[in-house]
């Protein structure tokens, strides 16, 4: 927060997702231990420390309902087309001399079958619900099984070309028949050679599409997925999402295959779970590896191009284009389990990202990258084969300032390094902003007072309203942004007690390793 993930009401922005009790087992705080509770203590709020916790969609927002949508017949030669939906769909008729069939309505026998949905994200059809928030209750959505959502579409889209190809198939030979000669027309001006600007969205993916690598990763138990990764040095390490290749990082089996067609076998340098980032490195990488540049995401602003490349249930070295339409998103995914959560401080586009597109590069105007991508969100549930709708243009990319310190601590040592304050934040409390627990545990394990909040000053029900002077309105918003700094910086942290603000300075701690 493999991206892929996918079902539930998009979230309310700016607000950050309502985040539901997380188990007891996983509501252990970053260099804390898991708070205990007490036998009375049952209806209570649950304990729970700034580390991963699983996301909600925000309330008032109900999942959309799939609707069936009925293709009407062929209309006649002249006349304006109109799509409806009809209440049921019309006895077939017979059609006209040399033209195609109409296709059958969708759900019903015959072709075209429904359009396929979206499976788990990055997993190419199927691997775990990633990138969309969790469901109301905490649990990820149901994880779709096999690839019938990739061959679907691809028999969809070859029975539509086979009944156009054919009706105009008829009517060119009509035309010969009849004496009327070819009907081909040649362009006059056309140069031999058309090349486009270095700067023009063809000439960036151009030059990007030779750094990013399709990844197939498989578990021994054959789970796995589909997702992209990009060169991101010379030595052949190469950036993704954690969620891609954690199927087969115990004993799995990874390839990267480039645009031009030639796979590696990869293995797993190191993955940091909570940031969602992982680095491979190619068994025997290939001379001359072209990493790609990488820009400043704390200089992107709303409204600058996009350019996502990735392969979407598959469909390898695709490209689509978009705006940054939000920064600063707090995103937190899962991993289908329900038990390990991933959190980012988001660039947010609109460019199309769909299940495969994880790990992918989500480049600037200038062809530089400024994220990961990593998670969408998803209108509704429902539609063939059991997934989940696609992109509705709310795409979330990992800031790649904070990917490129975790990629290199990956590099270094193989395991994360997360900052950390040291508390345990209640996750049912009605508050504005992110409240430390009363309740659960003792007092010194609710806040560390050897810990960052602790030598702060701060106390069990005492409020975050602010870090590092931006707003905070939830715990998984807060850890959010601790995550964006390094261990050792010192932040500006605002906290109300008794509704009194209070502003201090807290330098933040570290803890090695996911748990």
């Amino acid at each position: 927060m493999s991206t892929e993930n996918e079902g539930t009401a998009a979230p309310t922005p700016p607000a950050a997702p309502s985040v539901p009790p997380a188990p007891a087992s996983e509501t252990q705080a970053p260099g804390l231990a898991p708070a205990p509770q007490s036998a009375d203590a049952a209806p209570q709020a649950a304990a729970q420390p700034v580390a991963p916790v699983p996301a909600a969609p925000a309330p008032g927002h109900a999942a959309a309902e799939p609707a069936t949508q009925q293709l009407p017949p062929t209309p006649a030669p002249g006349t304006e087309h109109t799509q409806q939906i009809p209440p049921a769909p019309p006895a077939p008729a017979a059609p006209a001399y040399g033209q195609a069939p109409a296709p059958a309505a969708h759900g019903a026998e015959g072709w075209p079958p429904p359009p396929p949905t979206v499976p788990a994200y990055g997993s190419g059809g199927h691997g775990g619900a990633w990138g969309a928030p969790l469901t109301a209750d905490g649990s990820p959505a149901p994880k779709p099984k096999g690839k019938g959502g990739l061959i679907a579409g691809v028999l969809v889209a070859a029975l539509l070309a086979g009944g156009i190809g054919g009706s105009v198939g008829y009517w060119a030979a009509e035309r010969s028949n009849n004496g009327t000669g070819s009907t081909t027309i040649s362009a006059t001006n056309t140069p031999k050679d058309l090349k486009r600007e270095a700067g023009s969205i063809a000439g960036l993916a151009a030059g990007a599409l030779p750094s990013v690598v399709t990844i197939e990763a498989s578990a021994g138990d054959g789970e796995g997925g589909t997702g992209t990764g990009f060169v991101y040095d010379q030595q052949g390490h190469i950036l993704t999402n954690n969620h891609v290749v954690a199927s087969a990082a115990n004993g799995g089996k990874l390839f990267a295959t480039f645009s031009d067609g030639k796979k590696y076998d990869a293995e797993v340098v190191g993955r940091a779970q909570g940031y969602d980032v992982a680095v491979l490195k190619l068994k025997n990488p290939p001379a001359g590896l072209k990493p790609l540049p990488l820009g400043d995401s704390d200089k992107v602003a709303v409204g600058d191009s996009t350019i996502a490349i990735g392969a979407p249930f598959g469909l390898s070295n695709t490209v689509t284009t978009g705006i940054v339409s939000a920064k600063n998103r707090p995103v937190a995914s899962g991993d289908g389990s329900g038990s390990k959560n991933s959190y980012m401080s988001a660039l947010q586009t609109d460019a199309s990202i769909n299940p495969g597109n994880s790990g992918g590069p989500l480049l600037d105007g200038r062809g530089a990258v400024i994220g990961i991508n990593s998670a969408i969100q998803s209108a509704g549930n429902g539609g063939f084969g059991g997934g989940q709708a696609g992109s509705i243009g709310l795409g979330f990319a990992i800031p790649i300032n904070q990917a490129k310190n975790v990629a290199e601590s990956l590099i270094k040592t193989g395991k994360p390094v997360y900052p950390v304050i040291s508390v345990s934040v209640d996750l049912q409390a009605k508050a504005e902003g992110a409240k430390i627990s009363e309740q659960g545990a003792a007092a010194n394990e609710l806040v560390d007072p050897n810990g960052p909040a602790g030598k702060a000053g701060l106390k069990p029900g005492d409020i975050i309203t602010e870090f590092g002077g931006k707003p905070v309105d939830s715990g998984p918003s807060l850890i959010s942004m601790i995550w964006t700094y390094k261990p050792g910086d010192t932040v500006k942290l605002t906290y109300l007690r008794s509704g009194k603000p209070t502003t201090v300075d807290i330098t933040l701690g570290s803890r090695v390793g996911d748990k």
